[in-house]
């Protein structure tokens, strides 16, 4: 059987299921747990250094959800956009596609353009710890204009609709990229706020007049899209983070947040 292999393990997270294991019990007992999300933005940097404000994203979501999550990363490589129809290996264990939504989101499926892409692949064993019922369904957004936003959203939105499955959605992002602590914090923030409300539209432009080096900006903008169609009415913001809290160097730094749309 076809299966998506780990890339990033023994880089991004540990690649012993035991280590891992006792790393994402350590993240989520220090989380915060409550409500439902129907959507989240989870960073993917490496562990160490995001993969606490990534738990406390997901505790937003109950731990008995067992239906599929649709993963949304950029493609940092500059792919198309994609999905993926294969199982994902984590070293906990293998995650399942679902495979009847995947084809029904009507968009092409590339496993060898997701072979190597971080943003969506650290997020899964995080799925498979929490959520050792919920399938997934990986979709690598290429073009993050808000052109694409629509148009994956509707895909998504469609799928839903034609599946009739119980979704959550997960924006794989970071913020800023190698700024001053300062300076990413105040920028990531100003951007997030446009959230709130759920308007995208006021999130690009904060984005651009800022020059908000999120990678994940599009994928942020698609879940928010799709959550507000299945009723969401806010997005909060959980918890901000930034690499200096594990290094100790703030002169260059990279943003990580936590936001639950519900």
């Amino acid at each position: 059987m076809k299966m998506r292999s780990c890339a990033v393990a023994g880089m991004f997270y540990p690649r012993d299921p035991s280590h891992l294991e006792q790393l994402l019990e350590t993240f989520f007992s220090a989380a915060h747990t409550g409500g439902d999300s129907l959507g989240i933005v989870s960073p993917h940097a490496g562990y160490i250094y995001s993969g606490q404000v990534a738990a406390q994203a997901f505790s937003t979501i109950a731990p008995d959800f067992s239906g599929t999550f649709v993963i949304i990363g950029p493609s940092h490589r500059g792919y198309i956009s994609c999905v993926s129809a294969i199982p994902w290996e984590t070293p906990l264990g293998v995650v399942e596609t679902d495979a009847e939504f995947v084809n029904a989101l009507d968009m092409e499926i590339d496993e060898l353009s997701q072979k190597d892409e971080h943003s969506l692949e650290v997020q899964v064993p995080f799925i498979k710890y929490r959520f050792p019922r919920a399938r997934i369904a990986p979709v690598m957004m290429g073009s993050q204009d808000i052109a694409g936003v629509w148009q994956i959203a509707g895909k998504i939105i469609d799928a839903v609709k034609q599946t009739n499955r119980n979704v959550r959605i997960v924006a794989s992002s970071d913020f800023s990229h190698y700024v001053p602590e300062k300076k990413a914090k105040t920028d990531d923030i100003y951007a997030i706020e446009a959230l709130e409300t759920l308007d995208i539209e006021e999130f690009y432009r904060r984005i651009e007049r800022r020059g908000v080096s999120a990678c994940g900006y599009g994928p942020i903008a698609v879940m928010v899209t799709v959550a507000k169609e299945l009723g969401a009415s806010a997005a909060h913001l959980i918890r901000y983070a930034t690499s200096g809290d594990a290094t100790g160097d703030r002169s260059s730094v990279v943003g990580y947040a936590a936001v639950a749309v519900m």
